[in-house]
């Protein structure tokens, strides 16, 4: 390799050591840094590894190419092409055995001297050696020499003459009778042994690949081609070569050898090298000049056989182990992905790992699990400590635990679905308190045969209040305030639903707020309660709470203190308890109390202190509005909170939107931002009029569910979920998808045709159940003709199983449903789809349990393994 690049040749059989060859050979020992391997002087290749220098060999001058022996015997032997043609065999001096003794120093001349270009070692007889020469008129280019043959005496003197290295001349063993000659009048650039035949030489000709067969010389396989550099078969698909010409590589599959089935365009500059990956399929890199970065190419995914109209797939990328220029690489031939390689200029090396791409998959019980080269990993979760330590769940987790908790099934007490799912969340919470009350409204109109406010109800506030007519102003004074100032409220029987809806009681003109207030001190929330009751101009009670949440268990001293400054109201605007509220009301931190206080020095019809505080609940701020805004002002304030609400999906403002277009706008919002498809499901189906249920957008949400509750194998909760849907939503019922039908007149074999009209009907009871008292149905009720039989009992099918031999009694309380009204399912009508044989179910069940082939003789259908998802256990079974 004088005046060439350097190339590196990785030992076959000491993953430790390689070969960097240039005008001379250097061997090396690759270490970790500070071992006993690597000594003082040894050269850096890594963080991690340095490489020691072992021997050198500069005997052998004009190197053109190097190939090592195969066999581990003897070692460090390696053949050397020269300039001339000659190929020597040397060594690194690590051996002195006497087969290396007697190889050392041989050469192979040919005829006429000529640039020896490539050599290839046979995998299988090690003492073949191919050498690839230059074009000469009268000569082969190819030769294959036995490197256990005798020399040739007279040809000694002659060749001695010739000799471009020095040495002993005991050493200079002669061989100039190769054992076969190829390539008549041609140039060959590269070679490769092929491994399906050890006879079978594939040769980069001047203009074509040729497939040499030994066992017949005179025939050759050949295609035309520029690609003649190069050649390397696929050590992981051996009917797969590379070559490469200037700057393109060609894939070739040589059970087509008529055109490359790909062609990868490299940059403009030629290619130097090219090279597959020893562990890992399909992995290909390649050098172009004067370059510092090596491509990959990945054709894990190419389809095998590759087909004339397929377009294998290719991903391609890019590593730069260093920003020098690259001379050569090599790949490690055991450690994977691993790599090595050598700067143009200063012999500079470096060895590092091409990482592989990480592909992430997610299971449907939210484990994570990703694969990175022969290795596979699963993320394991850490289980928090409790309280604020723990990581929050994903939403997917979220769904399956409240799955499991029947979650939104409850009809009757919606609002209790927010316990099942947590009860920490207070979107949730105000989301199915909402329902309640516009279902427990609709109900009490329905009773009330108000059908023209039915429609109303699902409306949403924003709409109710739009159509408020006949609004009253009234004046209401404060109760239990030595101040008998009038304050100016609003009120209408549209209004009054809105109340409603917000959960504030409305009867009659007045609000009773008591059982509402009675509640929020029930759950401790004292300042809530305490401001409710101060919007509905009771101080007394408002002080009254605050008192009795300053002496609760855990309560707060400082409400004692809100209190007495409540007690202090006044609403002259110039005193100081005004000023003092005014500028200090920010200062709380429970965002109640501070809109207590910006209501009580608030203008009238100017509340912005209270209406746009975000941290107040949205019903409480929605109720206080419905009271206080006049028509003009009502309206607006509703639209804004709505845009609001649907902006951030904020459940909440379903109050607004109420089960409308708005409604699965705002929902749109939740699930994009959240992805709960189960809260947007069954809220959708809650109380929707069936125009919004047919929403295309709904309808992908519910079955985006019932897809995950089917790949959590809740397939109960799913029939479940199935039943509640078709009672709320009759339009999504179902039709029958499966029929029986008659082999010989076409007709269903069912129970509900006149001929058996006291009969239930359904596919569950085609078997008939055990009972003696009912009949047994072996024949068609249309044509009479008798049933297939069960291939096991090879009884007509619709006789019970009961009345079959060798029945087990575990085998007859197998059920599909929890109830005895169907027939059992031992004598459902079974039968594989591939081969077609069957019979009842509880006989095909029990003969699978110890057979893997169909009971039906000759056939061999291993019928139960093509059922993947019937060998699955419900993940809901109880």
């Amino acid at each position: 390799m004088s005046g060439s690049k350097p190339d590196i040749l990785w030992s076959l059989h000491h993953a430790d050591r390689y070969v960097i060859c240039d005008s001379e050979l250097g061997l090396y020992r690759i270490g970790p840094v500070g071992s006993g391997e690597t000594k003082a002087g040894a050269l850096p290749l890594s963080e991690e590894t340095a490489a020691t220098l072992l021997a050198i060999n500069s005997d052998t001058p004009y190197m053109k190419c190097v190939a090592w022996y195969p066999k581990h015997e003897p070692e460090c032997l390696l053949a050397v092409g020269q300039a001339n043609g000659r190929v020597v065999l040397t060594s690194l001096g690590q051996s002195h055995n006497s087969k290396c003794k007697e190889l050392m120093g041989k050469e192979f001349v040919p005829k006429h001297a000529r640039q020896c270009n490539t050599l290839a070692w046979n995998p299988v007889d090690s003492n073949w050696l191919a050498a690839g020469l230059d074009k000469h008129r009268a000569d082969f280019s190819v030769l294959i020499w036995d490197i256990s043959s005798k020399f040739s005496p007279e040809a000694s003197v002659a060749t001695e003459k010739i000799r471009l290295s020095s040495g002993d001349t005991d050493s200079g063993l002669v061989v100039t009778k190769p054992l076969y000659e190829l390539g008549q009048n041609d140039a060959c650039l590269s070679l490769c042994w092929l491994p399906r035949d050890q006879k079978l030489l594939l040769a980069g000709m001047h203009r074509n690949l040729a497939i040499f067969d030994l066992r017949n010389t005179s025939q050759k396989t050949f295609v035309n081609t520029k690609a003649i550099q190069g050649v390397t078969v696929d050590p992981h698909f051996p009917d797969r070569v590379a070559s490469f010409f200037e700057g393109q590589v060609a894939i070739w599959d040589l059970r087509k050898f008529e055109k490359p089935v790909l062609t990868l365009t490299e940059q403009p500059k030629p290619l130097t090298k090219v090279a597959w990956c020893p562990t890992r399929m399909g992995l290909l890199a390649t050098l172009t000049r004067d370059s510092n970065i090596i491509r990959l190419y990945d054709m894990q995914h190419t389809p095998t056989p590759i087909g004339d109209e397929t377009e294998p797939t290719i991903i391609e990328r890019s590593v730069q182990p260093s920003n020098s220029l690259i001379g050569s690489f090599a790949w490690h031939p055991t450690s994977q992905n691993r790599m090595v390689v050598v700067s143009a200029a200063n012999r500079t090396m470096t060895d590092f790992t091409v990482f592989e791409r990480i592909s992430l998959a997610w299971s449907s019980t939210t484990s994570l699990m990703w694969a990175c080269g022969r290795h596979l990993y699963e993320c394991a979760e850490e289980g928090g400590v409790g309280g604020e330590g723990t990581v929050e769940k994903d939403i997917a987790t979220k769904m399956r635990q409240r799955a499991q908790s029947r979650y939104g099934h409850d009809t009757v007490q919606v609002w209790k679905n927010h316990l099942l799912a947590g009860g920490d969340d207070p979107q949730l919470k105000s989301l199915w308190y909402t329902l309640f009350y516009i279902l427990y409204y609709k109900l009490d109109m329905e009773q009330k045969q108000q059908g023209n406010k039915q429609a109303l109800v699902y409306s949403g506030i924003k709409n109710i209040v739009k159509s408020s007519s006949g609004t009253t102003e009234n004046r209401r004074c404060w109760s239990g305030s030595d101040r008998q100032t009038d304050v100016p409220r609003f009120h209408s029987e549209e209004r009054s639903l809105a109340l409603r809806l917000c959960g504030w009681i409305n009867r009659g003109p007045d609000i009773n707020v008591e059982p509402f207030l009675r509640s929020l001190e029930g759950e401790g929330e004292w300042e809530r309660a305490a401001a409710v009751a101060l919007f509905n101009l009771d101080i007394r009670r408002a002080i009254q709470i605050l008192n009795k949440g300053a002496s609760a268990e855990r309560g707060d001293l400082n409400l004692n203190v809100v209190a007495m400054a409540l007690s202090g109201y006044t609403d002259e605007k110039s005193s100081l308890w005004r000023e003092m509220c005014s500028s200090l009301r920010l200062q709380l931190k429970n965002p109640y109390l501070c809109v207590m206080f910006a209501f009580l020095t608030s203008e009238p019809g100017t509340y912005d202190g209270v209406l746009y505080e975000s941290s107040v609940a949205v019903t409480d701020r929605v109720a206080f509005a419905c009271m206080f805004l006049n028509d003009t002002q009502l309206p607006r304030y509703m639209e804004k909170l709505t845009s609001e609400m649907k902006e951030v999906g904020n459940l909440e403002g379903i109050l607004l939107t109420g089960l409308t277009k708005d409604g699965v706008d705002l929902m749109e919002s939740y699930v994009d931002r959240t992805g709960d498809v189960q809260t947007a499901s069954f809220c959708m189906l809650k109380g929707s009029p069936g125009e919004v249920v047919k929403d295309p957008r709904v309808q992908c949400w519910i079955e985006n569910y019932r897809n995950l509750l089917d790949a959590w194998r809740f397939w109960h909760k799913r029939a479940e979920f199935d039943i509640h849907r078709s009672k709320l939503d009759p339009s999504s019922k179902p039709l029958a998808q499966v029929f029986v039908s008659c082999n010989f007149c076409g007709k269903s074999i069912s129970y509900s045709c006149s001929a058996m009209p006291h009969q239930g009907r359904g596919f569950s009871q085609y078997g008939v159940s055990g009972s003696p008292t009912k009949s047994k149905v072996t024949s068609c009720p249309g044509c009479r003709k008798p049933l297939p039989r069960c291939a096991l009992c090879l009884m007509n099918m619709g006789t019970p199983v009961s009345n079959c031999p060798g029945t087990g009694k575990s085998d007859e309380k197998v059920d599909l449903t929890r109830e005895n009204k169907l027939a059992q399912f031992n004598n459902w009508f079974t039968w594989c789809h591939n081969c077609r044989h069957g019979g009842h179910a509880g006989h095909i069940l029990s003969w699978f349990r110890d057979h893997t082939e169909c009971p039906v003789s000759t056939c061999t259908c291993k019928c139960m393994q093509l059922d993947t998802t019937g060998n699955l256990v419900p993940s809901d079974s109880h």
